[in-house]
Parts: structure tokens; sequence; C-alpha cells
């Protein structure tokens, strides 16, 4: 048996196999994809299974997988198969069910997001006139003119929403109505439908006809 220590290689070193930068090996590192030695000098040491993991990562990323991907596969080992190495079925329905979480928990934020910025747009909406107004006051203009045309402003807006409103309500009437008339003319056709013609008998043949 062998007492040979495992070669060890610098960041520089190990960069070069695999054909990266630096820079790269240690991106992948802070985000906890790879977990080298240290020297004692606290100097980056990479040895096979190191490389190989590397290996596995940046050819995760030349087929287009997200690191966040890529983080939840590196957690499952692959399975021997003719011809290479997979993932079996069980480890499969981890990783979709690790990253479906990851989605789900995305929608939720971004559901709240939407609604943060939607009430943020309507208070920064309530906020402006009132800023605007003080803005004005401070730059001398009379309280009672600005204040009547604050009262002006509102009315117009009132009425604006009712015209907007107007239309919506005319429209719902307008469809119940049709709706209404519709079903008139369905009972009034189906009233005023011709009878069925009953069958004629069939002629009794005389004796002519029977000799």
């Amino acid at each position: 048996m062998s007492n040979e220590s495992p070669t060890l290689l610098t960041v520089r070193d190990a960069a070069e196999r695999l054909g990266v930068t630096p820079r790269t090996l240690k991106y992948y590192e802070e985000r906890g994809l790879v977990s080298p030695a240290r020297s004692e000098g606290r100097y980056r040491l990479y040895d096979d299974k190191d490389l190989q993991q590397f290996g596995r990562i940046l050819r995760l990323r030349s087929l287009g997988f997200s690191l966040h991907g890529i983080t939840e596969m590196l957690k499952r080992p692959l399975e021997p198969v003719q011809g290479g190495h997979r993932f079996s079925t069980e480890s499969l329905q981890q990783i979709h069910d690790a990253l479906a979480e990851q989605v789900d928990a995305l929608d939720a934020r971004i559901q709240a997001m939407r609604r943060e910025l939607k009430e943020a747009l309507k208070l920064r909406g309530e906020l402006g006139p009132d800023l605007d107004y003080l803005k004005r006051r401070l730059a001398g203009e009379n309280a009672d003119t600005l204040l009547e045309q604050r009262r002006n402003a509102l009315g117009k807006g009132a009425k604006a929403a009712n015209v907007l409103k107007a239309p919506t309500a005319i429209n719902a009437v307008k469809a119940t109505q049709a709706a209404k008339a519709t079903q008139a003319a369905k009972r009034n056709q189906a009233c005023t439908a011709p009878a069925a013609k009953p069958a004629k008998k069939p002629r009794a043949a005389t004796a002519r006809e029977r000799s």
C-alpha cells in the first residue's frame, strides 16, 4: 500500500489544469460548491476530488444549469449506468422538489413586492399634491388661492371617476337587457313553431288491385 500523500495543487495550477482563471475557482468556493484545504500559510490547496468537483460544475454550467440548480445536484450522488453516470429517480425527485420550493418562495416574494410597490405608488400619489402645496406656500403664494385650487382639483377628480364608472354601469344594463330579449325570443319561437303533421295512414288496396 502506497504511503504517498495525494498531490495538492495551488489555485493557479488547478486553474491551469481546468482551463479556467483562478478567480473562477475562488468564485465557486465563495458559493460553497467546493471547499479546498488550506496550507499553513492559508493558501488554497486542491486535491483530485476537488478537481473532479470543479470539472462537474464546469460541465453543468456549460449545459446552462444555474448555480442554484448545480448546488442541489452536487448534494446527490451519481449512479453508475452503462456508458456513464446518471442521477437515480429518487435523486431527480429530490432535486426537483428542492428547486420547486425555491421557485414557490420566489413567487411569494414577487407577489409581496408587487403589493408593496402598489401601496408605495398610491402613497406617492397622495403625497405629491401635499408637497406641491407646501412648496408653493413657501414660495409666497396665497394660501386661500391654493386651497381653492385644491378643492377644484378634488371636484374634477370626483367627476372624472363618475364618468369612468358610468359606461360600465350602462354596459351592464345593456347586457342584461340583451340577455332577457334573447330568452324571450327563444320562448316565442318555441310557442309559434308549427306542429308536426301526422303521418298518413297507408291506403287499403281495392279488390282490383288485390287481384
